[in-house]
């Protein structure tokens, strides 16, 4: 399962889980690999995507997409989306594995904290099935619970808080002028997803690091509210992600605080990963 991988940030795990050395459970080592190997939120082409003239590297159009992003950003308190993650394996030209379920973000104070509750899961949308799975970001880490079985994965991020929660609102309350600083970034065009008009961006990383593990982004900007509607994230191998989201609701009603909770037993077992 490459749960993480559905929020894990490009830059900070996959370099700081491959000098994991000694741990409690070398499977939940593997499992943290695996799936910060793939923050994909990826595909090349969302369902009810309808295409208009392109206008690629207009740059009034990419700052007007910048402007609404920034007002999102100044008045930024929550977001909670329904969620639907195809991951694409280029070796075997297929879409194995489908997550769906809801992600919350809001923001505390200066702070950003995320949760992604994973509900079913499956090889194919056909083949869904009840699978939760629990993943938090709060204060310096992040926390997945795995109710079966009955396990808490945990990773302090430490210094590199401020990067994670650069990765994760991205598109969901980051600004544009933050964007830009991390990225260089393209107007690619309009798409209507889902009957959403959005701006389509590419995004290429700044940092040959982060180049080496992922060679570009793609951002679907909802144009009236200045929020992702849809993501990719491309691996140099071809490997992608398929993000979409729905449901979205920006600065609605309070989302409660046991939403940023994990429901954990008096049984539950927390593992560690060291270096």
């Amino acid at each position: 399962m490459k749960l993480l991988s559905l929020i894990v940030p490009v830059v900070i795990l996959p370099v700081a889980l491959g000098n994991l050395s000694t741990v409690s459970s070398t499977n939940s080592v593997d499992d943290f690999r695996s799936t910060a190997a793939s923050f994909d939120c990826n595909f090349s082409r969302g369902a009810g995507a309808t295409t208009v003239p392109q206008k690629t590297g207009d740059t009034a159009a990419l700052d007007a997409v910048f402007k609404k992003m920034d007002e999102l950003a100044a008045n930024f308190h929550s977001t909670q989306a329904d969620f639907e993650w195809d991951n694409y394996e280029k070796v075997i030209d297929e879409i194995d594995e489908v997550d769906t379920g809801v992600v919350y973000f809001r923001r505390s104070s200066k702070d950003v904290e995320m949760m992604a509750e994973v509900k079913k899961a499956g090889s194919s949308l056909a083949s869904l099935k009840p699978e939760p799975k629990f993943v938090l970001f709060s204060g310096s880490k992040i926390r997945m619970y795995q109710p079966k079985p009955d396990q808490v994965t945990e990773f302090d991020l430490g210094k590199n808080r401020s990067d994670f929660e650069g990765y994760i609102v991205l598109g969901f309350g980051g600004s544009g002028q933050d964007l830009k600083k991390t990225w260089d970034v393209t107007y690619v065009g309009q798409e209507t997803i889902n009957g959403i008009a959005t701006a389509k961006l590419q995004l290429i990383p700044k940092s040959a690091k982060v180049r080496n593990t992922y060679k570009q982004i793609f951002l679907w900007i909802d144009l009236e509210r200045g929020v992702s509607v849809q993501q990719q994230l491309i691996q140099p191998q071809g490997d992608y992600r398929l993000a979409k989201y729905s449901n979205i609701q920006v600065n609605g009603k309070k989302i409660p605080d046991d939403v940023f909770k994990l429901k954990t037993t008096s049984k539950t077992q927390t593992i560690v990963p060291r270096g």
